[in-house]
């Protein structure tokens, strides 16, 4: 009985010293968590009368090259953005790089030459340098594309390769009042000019920016910004905007359809793309409206104005208001270089006084609605830099100002269920940017 009481004693001994082993155990855990923000409770076991056996397990961790290691902690990550006036040298000193090789390799590199080509101001640029300045690593974006100017110098010398960006897509909501012009709004807005321009065409077929802005308009957008480890690369799509005008609001969605294409639609599946543009340039200004009975300034007589003049300076960018063909391109009396379209049933349009075309440009060429067609110019009997435009109906040119535009198809019926439902987080991320107006930019 003894014996008994000495082997069940023992037995009891040696659980408490476990439990208290373990709990002095448990709180040193818990004082190195506590250190990571994170807590640990021990909790004893109970009705069990076993002993835990404790055994130390040591691991041996990889251990890395104390070269690398050295090298990481000497190196220095900077980004800037390219300023106006900016050259590759100005460029350097503020990244850090000290590096004569290094600016040597970036003048005379034909990979790297893009890049003194290419310093448009706001571009951000990239560089990991070591601690004498020398260069490591230089990371440059490559406009009109979604790639990077990648050097690094590897084994003591410097190698240059074009790479491929991994673009990560992030949402930004905001809005803007209309106080002068458009792009005085959202520059206050630190809108993009790219999505300035979007919000613009998008709304084209129903307002016309060069005359129908009023002070007090507003609007709000939703539209992503492309991203690439971290910094904002360049604007990406709209996906939602609302633009009210003259007290009027309208309102565009962007859908994916059926086959990889898509476009923009009023809140009941309406498409907002219209057969016909109402202005073939972006921003401008009408000189000289449709009229019967115009004093021409440099014929110096009276005579009819079948078009519509839109004073821009030369170069300016003119686009092709519909899809269409190209039915003559060359010098024509009074338009001087001209460039008629044919498009479908009976409307054709022309541009004249044209400074010159764009390149593929001659008959028969098929042209895409919003497409550069040609450049403003002054050629024929133009007094100054403009475009005349007019909009034609069985070779009768009408009014293009007051003229009713044909407009698309709309969705099917079959697809609204799908376009509602894809449009609703939209339609409330819309409302959150003009509850929020004038207070920055959301993401």
């Amino acid at each position: 009985m003894t014996d008994k009481k000495s082997r069940i004693l023992a037995q009891s001994h040696l659980l408490i010293d476990s439990l208290v082993r373990r709990h002095r155990y448990a709180l040193g855990f818990a004082a190195v968590s506590t250190l990571s923000v994170v807590t640990a409770f021990a909790v004893a076991p109970q009705g069990s009368s076993t002993a835990i056996t404790l055994q130390t397990v040591v691991e041996q961790l990889p251990v890395r090259d104390a070269k690398i290691i050295a090298a990481e902690q000497h190196s220095f990550l900077r980004e800037e953005r390219v300023q106006r006036g900016d050259t590759l040298a100005s460029l350097a000193t503020r990244l850090g790089i000290d590096d004569r090789e290094a600016l040597d390799f970036l003048r005379t590199n034909t990979v790297a030459q893009t890049i003194a080509r290419q310093l448009r101001p706001g571009k951000p640029v990239t560089a990991r340098t070591g601690e004498r300045g020398e260069l490591i690593a230089f990371f440059f974006p490559v406009s009109g594309k979604d790639a990077l100017i990648v050097i690094k110098r590897e084994q003591g010398k410097l190698s240059a390769s074009e790479q491929a960006q991994v673009l990560e897509p992030r949402i930004e909501m905001r809005s803007g009042e209309i106080r002068y012009s458009l792009f005085g709004a959202t520059d206050d807005a630190e809108i993009p000019d790219g999505i300035a321009t979007q919000l613009a065409e998008i709304f084209s077929g129903d307002i016309d920016f060069h005359r129908d802005l009023r002070k007090g308009d507003r609007f709000s957008i939703v539209y992503e910004m492309l991203h690439h480890r971290g910094q904002a690369i360049r604007s990406g799509r709209i996906l939602a905007a609302e633009f009210t005008n003259d007290k009027k609001t309208y309102q565009a969605y962007w859908h994916a359809t059926e086959g990889g294409k898509g476009g923009y639609y009023t809140a009941d599946g309406k498409s907002l793309r219209k057969a016909f543009l109402r202005s073939p340039l972006e921003f401008s200004r009408v000189t000289s409206g449709f009229t019967s009975n115009r004093f021409h300034p440099v014929l110096q007589t009276w005579r009819a104005h079948k078009g519509v003049d839109y004073g821009a300076p030369i170069g300016t960018r003119v686009r092709a208001v519909a899809d269409g063909i190209v039915e003559f391109a060359g010098k024509q009396g009074g338009y001087g270089n001209l460039i008629v379209l044919k498009h479908q049933s009976a409307y054709s349009t022309a541009y004249g006084h044209l400074n010159g075309y764009a390149p593929g440009i001659r008959k028969g060429t098929r042209i895409v609605q919003g497409d550069t067609i040609g450049y403003v110019g002054q050629t024929g009997l133009a007094s100054g830099p403009h475009l005349h435009y007019e909009f034609r109906i069985r070779e009768q040119q009408v009014n293009p100002l007051s003229v009713t535009l044909p407009t698309t198809l709309p969705l099917e019926p079959s697809q609204l269920p799908r376009f509602k439902s894809a449009i609703q987080p939209l339609a409330e991320q819309v409302k959150l940017a003009k509850e929020f107006s004038g207070q920055g930019s959301f993401h």
